[in-house]
């Protein structure tokens, strides 16, 4: 049986840390194997009290259903606490919002992508508990898409926003809490950080093999299915095609109005890709890019979840299209998550490399051994930061 960092809650607290005033950090998906959200359950112990509470992108209850949608703060109607946004006015806890707390517990299911942005908010988290002398404690949560595989470039320095603050490759193969060992080592070493473990989770699995429930993280990731194409199909975000956002299969469904499903669905095929068949289709948003107009595309069928690559398949849909509508495809503008000059693609891809290889019409091969070769080599950097085997 797996239990999560929140299931061990009780039984793992840091003793150090008893009596202490805590903020939490939560979303939907915060919630035990009961099924009972974090916030109920940290109402109940009696080693801490809970002063405060904090909410991630999209809200801690998944109040806002889009992307780049800020939301304020207000006062918590059930349990009388103030409730923080970080995804407002600011993106990082200001002094004022930590003030009555001594320890910020992170309770955060991600779902295993760089542009993810849940481990962003928990980097700055960290960074404004060490310049307030808080402590940190995350209670962990297995990565849904596996604890193994990596793929994808590292994210350049220069190319840092909210979609990814830290070296990366975009499928980082850590937990939360994995994460969270790698900021602390590398950036934040004083930082008193606490991790509660997850117990029975091995490195290979695949979320619908833990048995625990899956809730909805995001609006727009309502599946294991969805989080398994997302280190891909995310980098539409930066090109004028619908990424799904309003249908009922985001990231899995794509395309746009100009699209001829039969044509882009035939070169895609042909690439032959592992673990994945396309089927042409035609679909109308009903919000976000391309809102109530038809779109030709396809749908993703991933038959082999472990020969899939999700990165190398993203990134063959986007050469697909580029080079089969040349007067019709574009790369987004900024601003793009808080970021105003530089391409959304570049802050996903971490990278300009791949956008000007997919324009001067290099090849998927050419291009996969360079993201492989620095996936590769992250695997050796994370190794003093895993927790599980």
């Amino acid at each position: 049986m797996v239990l999560t960092g929140l299931d061990r809650l009780e039984k793992c607290w840091p003793k150090e840390l008893n009596g202490s005033g805590a903020g939490l950090l939560v979303h939907p998906a915060s919630v035990n194997k009961k099924l009972e959200h974090a916030v109920n359950v940290f109402l109940k112990p009696k080693n801490f009290r809970l002063k405060a509470l904090f909410g991630p992108q999209h809200g801690i209850r998944g109040e806002t259903q889009d992307n780049m949608i800020e939301w304020e703060g207000f006062r918590d109607p059930q349990t009388g606490l103030p409730v923080y946004s970080l995804y407002g006015h600011t993106r990082k806890p200001e002094p004022e919002m930590l003030k009555d707390i001594d320890v910020l517990v992170i309770d955060i299911q991600d779902v295993g992508s760089r542009y993810y942005t849940f481990i962003w908010t928990m980097e700055l988290c960290m960074q404004a508990c060490l310049e307030n002398n808080k402590s940190v404690v995350v209670l962990d949560r297995p990565n849904p898409i596996n604890g193994v595989s990596t793929e994808g470039p590292m994210l350049e320095m220069s190319f840092s926003s909210f979609v990814g603050q830290r070296p990366l490759p975009i499928r980082h193969g850590m937990t939360i809490g994995e994460t969270a060992n790698y900021f602390k080592k590398e950036f934040y070493p004083s930082l008193n950080l606490h991790s509660i473990k997850i117990q029975g989770w091995k490195r290979n699995m695949l979320f619908d093999r833990t048995k625990l429930p899956w809730v909805m993280p995001s609006p727009n990731m309502p599946a294991l299915d969805t989080a398994l194409v997302y280190p891909g199909m995310c980098l539409l975000e930066g090109t004028n095609l619908s990424e799904g956002r309003g249908t009922t299969r985001p990231f899995e469904i794509f395309g746009a109005p100009f699209i001829e499903p039969d044509i882009l669905v035939k070169r895609l095929n042909e690439l032959k890709l592992a673990g994945v068949f396309f089927r042409p289709m035609f679909f109308q948003p009903t919000f976000q890019k391309h809102a109530g107009k038809l779109c030709g595309g396809a749908q993703i069928h991933v038959i082999d979840r472990n020969k899939f690559k999700p990165f190398k398949t993203g990134v063959a849909i986007l050469k697909a299209t580029h080079d089969l509508y040349p007067e019709q495809f574009r790369w987004r503008k900024p601003p793009y998550e808080y970021e105003k000059q530089k391409m959304p693609i570049d802050i996903l891809a971490g990278t300009d490399r791949l956008r000007m290889e997919i324009e001067k019409g290099e090849s998927i091969k050419n291009m996969e051994e360079w993201w492989t070769r620095q996936s590769k080599a992250f695997q050796e950097i994370r190794k003093k930061y895993l927790m599980y085997s």
